[in-house]
């Protein structure tokens, strides 16, 4: 026998041969346009530290309900109860750690155990709910739509007489440091972080770039393999380095000191870091992406939703495939409910009101075909944060309340334009 030798690739120019996904540098570039805008018409206030870590905390718990959103989607459903489920949650926790612990059990605010007992018997409720959806949808049939617009109604109640619409706070202090500010690394494990984070990429890229090699499949030049790493490098540490740019205020300073028992030194300063609750989510991020393109779970989800007819020909429960992917997304409600009511310090009625629309259009942004079959993780959670953006920066300006909805609206029904166009050129890629 004799060898077959390796594909070689074709001659390309430069762009080509870094084979960049043209559809995220698209994102990327309406990212950068958003945030240029919106610093002029502020005076530099936009691209300041102290914002870009406030709109980081603020995109995460709507990131990580659009990371399920866009399994939900590939498989043809839709969930508009992820707000009013995210509320539900929401509730119980806070009246799990404020009332229920401390009556039942004896375990008070500040107990080791309450936080993380909180936090497990919450995404247990979601889970369930989510899997109740999934299986009316899956196993009696019933439209996703109605199953949760129904939820959304449901649901949102059942938060409310929890409660007796009250107002339930404040909460464990281990418990809210997910909410962002009140939990961050602080600047030296914050570096330590970013620089782990970027050893790891980096061998990421190496370990692919081996792989493809030894079955003979064609890979970029080395230069191109080496930009793309000095661009997620100098992406990662960069981040890193605006948000340890944020220093803590010095009179939260001198109540930290006093809350030790200490006197804080003249001229001590320090940073926040990166926050806790960034780091759930980069967490959430690579688990859906590793069950999306390394799980026999991610590769019936995509099959299902290209195809749902030959996916069950082939041998692939559907109806169970259904339930599972609304119990992920119950599950991802109930983190995300931790996040919102920890930042929040409290729950609240409104928590989550609005989010189930925030969730889809994060998805549908970031490139999620409404048809099924096609989405990624990375992109719903870029499609939050230019949804963020474009809020947290008309805000900023001074747009009103309605003004803003307004313009949200407009962007997705127009990302959906964009995406229809661009599947025909591409030939539904």
């Amino acid at each position: 026998m004799t060898d077959v030798p390796a594909p070689q690739n074709a001659k390309r120019t430069g762009f080509q041969a870094l084979e960049v996904d043209t559809r995220l540098l698209g994102m990327i570039g309406a990212f950068l346009v958003i945030c240029i805008c919106f610093n002029v018409l502020t005076d530099g206030r936009f691209l300041t530290p102290r914002n870009i870590f406030n709109l980081t905390i603020q995109t995460v718990s709507v990131a990580i309900m659009a990371t399920g959103m866009v399994f939900v989607i590939v498989t043809r459903h839709i969930d508009l109860a992820v707000g009013a489920l995210l509320a539900t949650c929401s509730a119980f926790m806070a009246m799990l750690q404020t009332r229920y612990l401390p009556d039942l059990f004896g375990l008070g605010l500040g107990h080791p155990l309450t936080p993380w007992i909180t936090i497990i018997a919450g995404l247990a409720v979601g889970t369930l709910i989510g899997a109740f959806q999934g299986w009316l949808v899956g196993y009696l049939a019933i439209p996703a739509f109605i199953v949760t617009l129904g939820g959304l109604l449901v649901w949102r109640n059942v938060a409310w007489y929890q409660t007796s619409g009250q107002t339930i706070g404040p909460l464990d202090t281990t418990f809210m440091k997910f909410g962002g500010i009140n939990g961050t690394l602080g600047e030296t494990w914050s570096w330590i972080f970013g620089v782990l984070a970027v050893i790891w990429a980096l061998y990421a890229l190496w370990s692919a770039r081996r792989a493809k090699l030894a079955h003979g499949f064609p890979v970029k030049p080395a230069w191109a393999e080496t930009t793309i790493g000095g661009i997620i490098a100098v992406g990662i540490l960069g981040f890193i380095a605006i948000l340890n740019a944020y220093e803590i205020p010095s009179r939260r300073l001198e109540r930290m000191f006093e809350a030790r028992g200490e006197v804080m030194p003249e001229g001590f300063t320090a940073s926040y870091g990166l926050p806790i609750s960034v780091l759930l989510l980069i967490a959430v991020a690579v688990v859906m992406t590793l069950i999306a393109q390394r799980t026999r779970l991610g590769r019936y989800i995509f099959a299902t939703g290209g195809n749902p007819d030959a996916a069950e020909l082939s041998g692939i429960n559907t109806r169970m495939l259904t339930v599972k992917v609304f119990a992920l997304m119950g599950t991802l409600c109930a983190i995300s409910a931790v996040v919102a009511s920890a930042r929040l310090t409290n729950h609240s009625n409104d928590i989550g009101t609005l989010d189930e629309l925030r969730v889809i259009a994060a998805a549908v942004i970031g490139g999620t075909a409404l048809a099924g079959g096609i989405g990624t993780i990375y992109g719903a959670i870029l499609g939050a944060l230019i949804m963020q953006s474009l809020q947290s920066g008309m805000a900023m300006v001074g747009v009103d309340a309605p003004l803003q909805n307004i313009v949200v609206g407009t962007v997705l029904v127009a990302a959906v334009l964009i995406d229809t166009i661009y599947r025909k050129k591409t030939g539904g890629r």
